[in-house]
């Protein structure tokens, strides 16, 4: 269902050019703040203001009002200040008048505070006489009815009551929430008409926490993702109602799909710009700990940015199977399973540093230190990626989605690998060595290898490097010819082994995808 425009944005935008103009108004000298200089630095606070309105939904006219709404507006302006002053004070390169520039957000602020107070009284003036109005009518309806004609009422009643349950009218509300097409795709996944599957539109577990206990089969929630602020909670709630086998239908914009529909929303140029925005607000800081207070604070967690691969990492992390996939009416819908009980992870990692668990001496687990190169919740899909990809050349996953394009990049680069040398001085890790795995990839390899390689502490330059195989079995048998000879001699083995691989790693350019 395609949103109503908010004629409220274009409103605020001649709030503010009229902030600018009585803001000047105060000023000696009034006609140089009109000059080309002065008209450049407004467009730019102008696209500024827009661009953080529009992705905060600054007014929301379809929401209820709220005593919140004031506050609400303040805090986005807070942030539109302190974007302005960075942009155009940040780098030195403006040199605007600062009365002019904070007095114009201020004044502009006070016209909106009091206009949505406005509005807020209008609306509620007018939701008011509706509501007398239909009172009034109700009122008169009230007559004493005879025997005959409440029989007949509540026949009529139960009727209706029998439509709205019959599967047209279940075909329409779904197709009027997501399409037709989208209606086609969960009826061929899950009974519709089954009394213990359940269909929601919610963003919020408690709509699922108070469904009956050992009742449901299977839920569908027709809601985007993106909207719900607490995800993984969300979905341990829908694995709780759930047997095991029991079906779940969501649905979302993943990141890929959000970046094509701007594109295509605004002008060129414009597009990049709001993208640009949308990225670095929606993407970035709800994932940074300086920043996602503030981020959950302003947005209440909605229209969040969220790659495939972070989303059905999280569904694998909270006990589900992945069945089908699909890219409907500008939304990825997913059907998953419920096969076992949620992880809760205590330490969960989103940052540009990542902690991972990899496979140590004696099968200990040990957390190796890397600069994220994959999507957040990645590590939950290598059962998911080896099945439905297989492994490349090189041994590593074949068109593997949760490497992101900035991973890429540090990965030729082996930045990525920088933050090892830290396991490599705690002693988790030697110079030369086996590769550090994680415990899908390591059973991968034969029992016979498994056995043997945990006896050997990992290195920081695996024997890849220097043999560099390509494929598993290669791989396995490069790792049985260093270690064969490591048990002969250690030192020369680690030392040839070292300026190999340094060898092929600069001129032959071996890299990790």
């Amino acid at each position: 269902m395609r949103q109503r425009k908010n004629p409220l944005i274009w409103f605020d935008l001649l709030l503010l050019g009229l902030s600018y103009v009585l803001v000047t108004l105060m000023k000696p000298s009034t006609r140089s703040y009109f000059s080309e200089k002065y008209m450049i630095g407004l467009g730019i606070m102008a696209a500024i203001w827009f661009i953080t309105s529009a992705i905060f939904r600054k007014f929301r006219p379809n929401k209820p009002p709220s005593d919140s709404v004031s506050l609400y507006i303040f805090f986005v302006n807070l942030l539109i200040l302190g974007i302005i002053a960075i942009v155009m004070y940040g780098a030195r390169k403006f040199e605007y008048s600062r009365f002019i520039v904070f007095g114009t957000i201020a004044m502009a602020t006070v016209l909106e505070l009091v206009t949505s107070k406005v509005h807020r009284l209008v609306v509620q003036n007018g939701k008011g006489a509706i509501l007398v109005e239909k009172r009034k009518k109700k009122k008169k309806k009230n007559n004493p009815m005879t025997v005959e004609a409440a029989l007949k009422q509540t026949v009529h009643e139960v009727k209706i009551r029998d439509i709205s349950l019959s599967a047209t009218q279940l075909k329409e509300d779904i197709s009027e929430e997501c399409g037709e097409v989208a209606y086609n795709f969960i009826s061929e996944n899950i009974d519709l008409l089954d009394p213990r599957n359940l269909v929601i539109a919610t963003t919020t577990r408690f709509n699922i926490l108070y469904q009956h206990e050992n009742y449901l089969k299977g839920i569908v929630n027709l809601k985007k993702i993106n909207d719900i602020r607490y995800l993984n909670k969300f979905f341990e709630a829908v694995n709780l109602k759930l047997p095991y086998g029991g079906k779940f239908i969501g649905c979302a914009e993943t990141k890929n799909m959000r970046k094509e529909r701007i594109m295509k929303k605004f002008p060129p140029v414009l597009n990049w710009i709001y993208y640009f925005f949308d990225y670095i607000i929606k993407r970035i800081f709800p994932k940074l700990n300086l920043t996602k207070r503030i981020y959950f604070l302003l947005s209440r967690g909605e229209n969040r940015v969220l790659t495939r691969a972070e989303i059905l990492g999280r569904l694998y992390s909270c006990g589900f199977h992945i069945e089908q996939e699909a890219f409907v009416n500008g939304r990825f819908f997913f059907v998953v399973k419920k096969v076992g009980e949620p992880v809760y992870d205590m330490t969960p990692t989103y940052g540009a540093l990542v902690k991972l668990r990899r496979m140590g001496q004696n099968g200990k687990m040990i957390r190796v230190y890397k600069m994220r190169t994959m999507h957040p919740f990645s590590e939950y899909l290598q059962d998911y990626v080896y099945h439905k990809h297989n492994l490349c050349e090189g041994g590593k996953f074949n068109n593997d989605f949760r490497v992101s394009t900035s991973g890429r990049i540090m990965r030729v680069l082996w930045i990525d690998e920088l933050p090892m040398l830290v396991n490599w001085l705690r002693g988790d890790l030697k110079l030369v060595g086996v590769r550090p795995l994680t415990e899908q990839y390591f059973k991968l390899y034969s029992k016979e290898h498994q056995q043997r390689r945990i006896k050997y502490k990992p290195g920081l330059v695996p024997p890849f490097y220097t043999d560099l195989p390509k494929t598993l079995e290669e791989i396995e048998a490069s790792e049985k010819k260093y270690l064969d000879a490591y048990d002969i001699h250690p030192f020369f083995t680690n030392w040839r082994y070292f300026w190999i691989a340094v060898y092929n790693i600069i001129f032959k350019r071996a890299r990790s995808k």
